[in-house]
């Protein structure tokens, strides 16, 4: 690994750790508040004979098993590529994503099927206390601040995991929301307005947990990045000084992360040593002008290669068998040739042969040994041109 790939690998470890310490400590944040709030909402609810606060408590403490998912998930999330995970631990964050995403719809599927219970059983609910309806709202009040700071960290680090966990604070919320309203209602009578909230509030949470699993299970599929962040990456490659024209874009997702695919096509003259340099550039450019982009794999092509897709491979002469021929051809009435380029292209080959004569050289001889190093290689097959170079003597 050269020095400037250690200080890039180097630099995007010490970036992920940064990342995974931020999102330990807004897990941290959200499991403290879980477990404080499910005593407060158990005492409150046994006291003032409130049962939905007591299952809202429940709930609440549900959710202590999810932030230790995710903080189990930030963490493993930053470790660095092995041996057996190459392109790192990010996906570990779109698993628990998914898994977030079914609990939500999971939680949805429940409010609604709970809603027509209590609709059923609205009359049979038992008097309540004031103080549950105080202790309904602090919890309301406080989920909802739980929401908008884990939201406000997943945008900032760019974790759909977090996005997940945020949106799941906000079913607790909303389940507040409904504890309060029913709690409410059978304070002054209107039992019902519970039952219908909490349906409503169902159908909220079902449909953020479908799009946050599809979401998910989208990454975990390789699903392409918007079209948009693919057109200007494209537009990127294409300004890139030596590439004639871009193609075969591909774009996938890990976790906070997009990997890219990419072939540029280049003037297929030109030396390897320029074409990998052309195919760096690209690379480099990319992901400094796109954040989100964390590494591109650039395939360098002499020639629009879509337009070649079906040209023939097999059975066109390799270098070796070319040179080979080359001095099988001249014997040992000629030197060695002092460099071959070959090129494929089209389906084709064209040879270019650089032979050191000096001026002294017969006028005689040298052409002949032009035509039997064009009549040689051009009876192989798919050799389409042989040019022959004349070159100082060494």
């Amino acid at each position: 690994m050269t020095g400037e790939a250690n200080k890039r690998s180097s630099k995007a470890s010490a970036d992920d750790a940064t990342r995974a310490r931020d999102a330990q400590r807004v897990t941290m944040v959200a499991m403290a508040t879980n477990l404080v709030l499910s005593v407060i909402q158990v005492v409150i609810g046994v006291f003032a004979n409130a049962f939905s606060l007591v299952a809202d408590a429940v709930h609440t403490f549900s959710d202590l098993l999810t932030d230790a998912m995710v903080f189990f998930a930030a963490r493993k999330g930053a470790d660095p590529a092995d041996e057996n995970h190459p392109y790192g631990h990010d996906r570990i964050e779109t698993v628990v994503s998914m898994f977030l995403g079914l609990v939500l719809v999971g939680v949805g599927v429940g409010f609604l099927w709970s809603a027509g219970a209590r609709i059923q059983s609205a009359e049979a609910l038992p008097p309540l206390h004031r103080a549950a309806l105080w202790a309904a709202l602090g919890t309301l009040i406080t989920k909802e601040a739980l929401f908008r700071y884990t939201l406000a960290a997943s945008r900032r680090l760019n974790s759909r995991m977090l996005e997940a966990n945020a949106w799941h604070a906000r079913t607790d919320a909303a389940s507040s929301l409904v504890v309060a309203v029913g709690i409410a209602g059978g304070l002054y009578g209107y039992r019902f307005v519970e039952p219908l909230a909490a349906a409503l509030v169902g159908f909220m949470i079902l449909r953020m947990g479908i799009v946050l699993a599809y979401a998910a299970i989208g990454e975990l599929v390789d699903t392409a990045v918007s079209a948009e962040l693919a057109e200007r990456i494209r537009a990127t490659i294409n300004a890139t000084p030596g590439v004639i024209g871009g193609h075969e874009l591909r774009t996938r997702r890990m976790a906070h992360r997009v990997l890219c695919d990419a072939h540029v096509q280049v003037d297929p003259r030109i030396t390897v040593s320029e074409g990998h340099h052309i195919a760096e550039s690209v690379r480099r450019r990319v992901c400094a002008r796109h954040a989100e982009v964390h590494d591109v794999l650039v395939h360098v092509d002499a020639e629009d290669d879509l337009e070649w897709m079906e040209a023939p491979i097999e059975g066109l002469p390799d270098r070796a068998m070319l040179v080979d021929t080359v001095r099988s051809l001249l014997g040992d009435a000629f030197p060695a040739p002092a460099r071959v380029l070959v090129h494929y292209l089209g389906g084709r080959v064209e040879v270019e042969v650089f032979y050191p004569l000096d001026g002294t050289a017969d006028d005689g001889a040298t052409a002949q040994l032009v035509a039997r190093v064009r009549g040689g290689l051009m009876r192989l097959p798919g050799v389409r041109s042989v040019r022959v170079h004349r070159t100082a003597a060494p």
